[in-house]
Formats: C-alpha cells, sequence, structure tokens
C-alpha cells in the first residue's frame, strides 16, 4: 500500500516553504520572475539557442527532453550561469509507464482496480524521477463519451465516479513520497476541462454544453485529483460556451482557485495561449498573454508569449505585477517542494538501474492481464486446449512489438516488449504455430491472404490479432470511421471462409484479438465471429498476458469502461444518458410499433456491448438483494447488499457494481449512475454476500441555483455485473 506522497493542501501551506518562496521572490526582477513563467520545448537541434535563453534566466521549465546526462546540461545553465541561478523544472509526458510500458489509461481503468492504477504510476514515477523528470502531464482525467475522440485512450472512459477513483489512485501514484530514487514528481490533471466533449469527436474541436453538465459529470475527476494533492492542473485546448479555456477566469479563478482552493500551477496546454488568436478573441500574441495572464495561466508552454510580452503589459500598466508575482510565486513552491535547490542535478548513473526490473515488468503483466476484456465466448472455445498440435496465429498485430505500446509510449521501446507470438511459444511449447501477417495494419500485403488461408488448411486452431496502430489513437488521431482497417477486414472474412468450410468436424476454431486504443465499431465480428477478446494496448508485457488469457493460464476479469457503439450514428452513446419525454419501453430494442419515440428507425438503441460488460471462463449469479436502509437520512448512508455466486468450475474475479437512479428531481437525472463497484475472488462454487455503503450526500447533483445538493425523494438501486443488467431494489431519503 503506498502511504506517503506530495501533498498540495490549500489550507495549510506549508511556512518553511512560504518563507523560502518569500525570500527567492525579492531577489528576482521582473523579467526574471516572468521568465520563471515560461516553458520551453528543448530537442537536440536547439540545444545551443535553448542554452542562451536558460542562462539569461528566461526558462522556468523544459518539456520533452530526457536522460539524465543531457538534463543536466541544461541545469547546470539554469543553476551556475543565470544571474538567479533557480534550477529548472523539468516536465514529460509520462502517461502510462516511463521505460516500463503497461497498458493505456483506458485499458487502465477496465481492471476497476484503483490500487493496480496507482502501482503503475508509482512505478512510472520511480522510473522518470531517476532519470531527472519532475514533472508529468498525466494523469488525463477527462471523461470521454465519444470514441471517436483518439484522446479517448488516455482516460478512464465514460463515467465520473469511475473516473475520479482512478484519478485519485494515479496522483497518490504518480506523487509518492518514498521513491528509492529519493526524489519526487509533481502530477498534472488534464486537461481543463471538458476536452473529452469535442463536438464530432474531432481533437481540438469546439465544446458547447451546460454548467450543470459540466460540473455534473466533467469536473468531479479533477476535483478528486486536487483532493488528492495534484499539484499541476493543465487548460484544456477547447474553448466552453465561446471562451477558451486557456482564457477562461470562470474555470480558471472562480472555480479552480475561489471554490476549490487550488495552490497549485496551472499551465497551458502545448501552444494554446498562442491559439487564441486562431480562436479569435485575440488580436495578436501581446492580447493573447495578457488575455491567459490574467485568467489564471502560471505558465506559458511553448508560445513564448509571455517572454515576449508580459514584461512590457506590467510596464504600461496593462497587467498588475501582483499576477506576475504570484504566478511565479505558485512555480517555486513547487520547485521549493521538489527539493530541487538543495539537489539540482541527477545521478546518471541511477537512470539504467531503475529501468525495467523484474517486479516493475511483473507488475506490468498484471496489469495487461487485468485489463483485458473478454467479448464473446460462444460454446466456452476459450480458453483454447493446451494439446493443440498446430495454430496459425494470423494478423498484421499477431507478432508485433511496437503498436502495442501504444499512444504517448515516449522512450518505451520494441525491444523491450512480448509480441502475441512470444507469449504463445512461452505457454505453448509443444505446440506448432504458424505466423501470417496476412496484411499490414493499413495496407494489403501482397500474397498475404492467400499465405494466411493456406495457414488455416495447415491448422487446428486459427487465432487472428487485429486492430488499430498506436498512431490511430491519442492526440491528433480522431477517427470518423470505427472498423478494423479494411485491408484487416478483407483478411478477415478470408480467414473466417476458409475456417468454415468443409464438414463441421473439420472446421477450424476461429479467436479473434483485438488491439485498439478505443472502443471500436464491429457489428460484423459480433456476429460472425464466436470468440472476441479485447486487448487494448497493452504495454510490454501485452502478448504474454493475451497468451495467458487464451490458455487458461488467467481467468479474463476486465470490464468494459466506455461503451462500444453497433454504429457510428449511434455516437454520443453512454450507459447514463437521460429518459427523455419519449423514452423506448423496451430494454433498450427497436419499437417500430411506437413511431413517436426516442429512438433509430435502422439502428437498435441498445449498443455492441454496455459500460461495465466483461465475460469470464467461469458464471456468477446475483441473488438476495438487500436494501438494508429503505429510509435514510440526507447526512446518512445507504446500506445495499447481494450475494454473488460462482456457479462455474473454475476460480475467478467478478467486479460487482451498484448503480442509483433518483426518480423524480427538480432537474432531469441520468437513467443510471455508477456510485460503488467491489472486485470480487471466488473459487468455483464459492458465495459471498457484497456489501456496499454509498454515503447520501454522494448521490447529489446541481440544480437549478447551481449549487450542489440532495434532493429528498425515492432512488432505484441496482447490483450487477454490468450497467445493463442486475438486481433491482428502492430506497428513500428524507428530509432531516
Amino acid at each position: 500500500m503506498i502511504r506517503g506522497m506530495l501533498h498540495f493542501d490549500a489550507n495549510l501551506l506549508d511556512p518553511e516553504v512560504e518563507a523560502q518562496v518569500d525570500e527567492l521572490l525579492a531577489k528576482l526582477s521582473l523579467r526574471e520572475k516572468i521568465g520563471q513563467m515560461v516553458q520551453i520545448h528543448v530537442h537536440d537541434g536547439n540545444v545551443e539557442a535553448s542554452l542562451e535563453l536558460i542562462a539569461g534566466g528566461h526558462v522556468g521549465s523544459v518539456l520533452n527532453y530526457y536522460e539524465a546526462s543531457k538534463l543536466n546540461r541544461l541545469q547546470r545553465a539554469a543553476v551556475e550561469e543565470s544571474a538567479a541561478g533557480i534550477p529548472l523544472l523539468f516536465a514529460n509526458d509520462v502517461i502510462h509507464g516511463y521505460r516500463t510500458i503497461f497498458p493505456i489509461p483506458l485499458a487502465i481503468s477496465c481492471t476497476w482496480d484503483p490500487e493496480l492504477a496507482q502501482e503503475a504510476a508509482r512505478i512510472a514515477a520511480e522510473e522518470a524521477t531517476a532519470d531527472g523528470t519532475h514533472w508529468t502531464f498525466a494523469p488525463m482525467v477527462d471523461i470521454a463519451r465519444d470514441p471517436r475522440w483518439g484522446r479517448i485512450a488516455e482516460g478512464a472512459g465514460e463515467d465520473p465516479f469511475l473516473g475520479a477513483a482512478m484519478a485519485r489512485a494515479q496522483v497518490q501514484g504518480f506523487q509518492h513520497d518514498n521513491l528509492e530514487s529519493g526524489r519526487r514528481l509533481v502530477a498534472c490533471a488534464k486537461h481543463f476541462a471538458a476536452y473529452g466533449a469535442v463536438e464530432g469527436g474531432k481533437d481540438y474541436n469546439t465544446v458547447d454544453l451546460s454548467e450543470r453538465t459540466l460540473r455534473d459529470v466533467f469536473l468531479p475527476p479533477f476535483k478528486a485529483a486536487f483532493d488528492a494533492g495534484a499539484g499541476a492542473v493543465m487548460s484544456a485546448f477547447n474553448e466552453i460556451a465561446g471562451v477558451p479555456c486557456t482564457a477562461n477566469a470562470f474555470l480558471l479563478q472562480t472555480i479552480l482557485r475561489d471554490e476549490w482552493g487550488f495552490q497549485g500551477l496551472v499551465v497551458s496546454d502545448w501552444d494554446a495561449v498562442g491559439e487564441l488568436i486562431a480562436h479569435g478573441c485575440a488580436a495578436d500574441l501581446r492580447e493573447a498573454a495578457a488575455l491567459s495572464a490574467g485568467a489564471g495561466i502560471d505558465m506559458d508552454m511553448a508560445s513564448n508569449a509571455y517572454r515576449q510580452h508580459l514584461e512590457q503589459l506590467v510596464a504600461e500598466g496593462a497587467m498588475p505585477a501582483a499576477v506576475i508575482d504570484l504566478a511565479a510565486r505558485r512555480i517555486l513552491r513547487q520547485k521549493c517542494i521538489l527539493g530541487l535547490f538543495e539537489q539540482p542535478y541527477v545521478d546518471k548513473s541511477r537512470a539504467a538501474h531503475s529501468f525495467l526490473r523484474p517486479e516493475f515488468r511483473a507488475k506490468a503483466l498484471e496489469v495487461a492481464h487485468k485489463s483485458i476484456v473478454l467479448l464473446k465466448n460462444e460454446g466456452d472455445l476459450l480458453p483454447l486446449d493446451r494439446a493443440v498440435r498446430r495454430l496459425a496465429l494470423i494478423g498484421p498485430l499477431a507478432d508485433d512489438h511496437h503498436e502495442i505500446l501504444g499512444t504517448w509510449h515516449r522512450i518505451g521501446r520494441d525491444e523491450d516488449a512480448e509480441s502475441v507470438l512470444d507469449g504463445l511459444r512461452a505457454v505453448l511449447p509443444e505446440t506448432e504455430i504458424i505466423c501470417v501477417r496476412g496484411s499490414n495494419v493499413l495496407e494489403s500485403e501482397p500474397a498475404g491472404v492467400g499465405a494466411a488461408v493456406q495457414a488455416v488448411s495447415a491448422s487446428d486452431v486459427v487465432v487472428m490479432v487485429l486492430g488499430e496502430a498506436e498512431t490511430m489513437s491519442g492526440e491528433a488521431h480522431s477517427r470518423a470511421y470505427l472498423g478494423p482497417p479494411a485491408p484487416q477486414m478483407q483478411l478477415l472474412q478470408a480467414v473466417y471462409e476458409a475456417t468454415t468450410q468443409g464438414p463441421q468436424a473439420k472446421r477450424q476454431p476461429l479467436v479473434v484479438v483485438l488491439m485498439s486504443g478505443r472502443p471500436l465499431v464491429i457489428p460484423w465480428l459480433a456476429t460472425h465471429i464466436p470468440a472476441l477478446v479485447q486487448a487494448w494496448h497493452g504495454g510490454i508485457r501485452a502478448g504474454r498476458a493475451i497468451a495467458d488469457v487464451l490458455v487458461g493460464n488467467v481467468n479474463p476479469s476486465g470490464k468494459l469502461t466506455a461503451t462500444w457503439p453497433r454504429a457510428e450514428g449511434q455516437i454520443p452513446i453512454y450507459y447514463a444518458h437521460k429518459s427523455t419525454g419519449r423514452p423506448v419501453t423496451g430494454p433498450g430494442v427497436r419499437q417500430f410499433d411506437e413511431a413517436f419515440r426516442s429512438h433509430y428507425i435502422d439502428e437498435e438503441n441498445s449498443p455492441q456491448f454496455p459500460f461495465g460488460y466483461g465475460l469470464s471462463y467461469t458464471s456468477f449469479r446475483y441473488e438476495g438483494l438487500q436494501v438494508e436502509t429503505p429510509v435514510v437520512d440526507l447526512d446518512g448512508e445507504v446500506v445495499v447488499s447481494a450475494m454473488v455466486r460462482n456457479v462455474g468450475r473454475r476460480a475467478g474475479d467478478e467486479i460487482v457494481q451498484l448503480y442509483v437512479h433518483d426518480l423524480v428531481a427538480e432537474v432531469t437525472r441520468p437513467v443510471k449512475e455508477l456510485k460503488g463497484f467491489q472486485r470480487v475472488s471466488l473459487t468455483a462454487g464459492e458465495e459471498r454476500r457484497v456489501r456496499f455503503a454509498i454515503p447520501v450526500q454522494e448521490l447529489g447533483f446541481y440544480g437549478l441555483d447551481m449549487a450542489y445538493h440532495v434532493e429528498p425523494g425515492q432512488f432505484q438501486v441496482w447490483i450487477g455485473p454490468a450497467s445493463s443488467s442486475g438486481l433491482e431494489g428502492s430506497f428513500t431519503v428524507r428530509d432531516t
């Protein structure tokens, strides 16, 4: 269990740190204070120019530069050559691992295991700090309900309750205060705010939503991150209701500072200050600098607007000097807490010994195991028979060591990763494995389909590994069509036909493993393929993890944290939707005999796979729901329990989920909201009563007065295996 962390408390600033900051500020000129507010991008081609800026006192932070020896060179310019001698703050995108690459964050969320997410973040912090990084631009806590948006890969999916749990866990892991490196890492919650709500799922696009939706859905994970001690926050690229977040005083001052009392550092996203010109709210870079600094952006990432214009703005009286002092104070406070004045340099000899340690690789395997979601297993095709003589392994991702790492893997290396072929060879040493690419990820491969069909004819079992390249998700990689690329579908259909020809007794079983950074649209696969495994981009141990699941060394337990649509036309699609005044009366099915209802005329309302869904190699039965508090006070707890029994023949983990619905409220409420979850391990035949105690104050919302409160009244409650099913009861909240 992680016990310590770097913690910022708005109500309890450390007097010793504040005194140190006071002393530093008193010695700095206005230009040097502004220099602290400037973050630059350094790469090997601009090192000399960067060193000149740093030695001149014009830089407070550097991003996207790696390796201890390189960072020390820059740090010497700041500490030993600049007049003020203020150390630099080194920041990097440590998203799902540093050198030990874990599954992408969306996959990690499918473990529904915050403690495991916390451990993964701690390991990333161990490696990153040993190599000189002080600050990570993570966790991304954006709620994403549109899988077209590529950055859904970086977060915890569609639900604010689960998102808040993962945000807390990752902050505590990143900011663990007992790292073996002897250093600390600052976590940065991003992107503030509502970036996941971009129109059309297009990255950087416009956001227009109500303040109530902002507060009820998109802000809770940020609040959880700050309550857990996150030392920094990054403003989002998007606008909300016409005001870009980088110039949004309502977000950055009213909510963040005044309501929440956040004392940490606010950084813009890449060139977001300069992009105020393209947004159309600033005429030039000077005006952009004034708007951003005035709204509450402490540090300008990469636009150079602050370095070029803030000093003149202050001299002309257009910018209060107090704004500069306050921003510089927050930055210097970070540097003091990190101990950079006492220890500005990093021991470069430690880095290599801190990477890819056996225990780190073991944890990466555990996370990958628990993140895999079994989507379909018709006829109990899986797990595979270990006695299989010949196995055809087909697909562009079957022996892949690169795409498997996923978006934002940064210094992760292909040679560190295990492919599915590597994994199957390890777990099936006596099996002949015939591996054929069949196609590339995005392009047909000459003779690829023919070679794949030949491999099928020579095999007893067929496993296909298909999906997205790592560059098909993540920042700036939105997609309009979410199926596997056309060459892969052509390959799949040819293999499918080959496995279904001839007498039934000679047909080869077909398993498809999907790798992706997002939910996919796969109606053909969901109908025709008997066994489907969603493995995401699973990091360096993905291949072994997939193999362990395929042969039954591990019983899959992952559950989806983002809804999978049947068609792109259903998007946005999420479980916590509103009822509307004309809801479909059936359980998410088309009602052509009810023409004037909220449904499609050419597709079902229900998703392909709902939020919370995931199968196991065993079966779990839910029974005996007990609402132990049928009437509860506003300051009380709702206590609900159910019996969960493993009725299969294997041990397995079940993620038990609790949902509620406020039946009548002054503003409309979602049909269901997640309010609790527990991972339960049960042996075959074992049963356990799973009990939830939910504080009533967690059942509230932002009302007509835009204040958070809980309304007395009746609630429905469900305990079950997914958002789409469960045992149902009710309780009443009474006014005390």
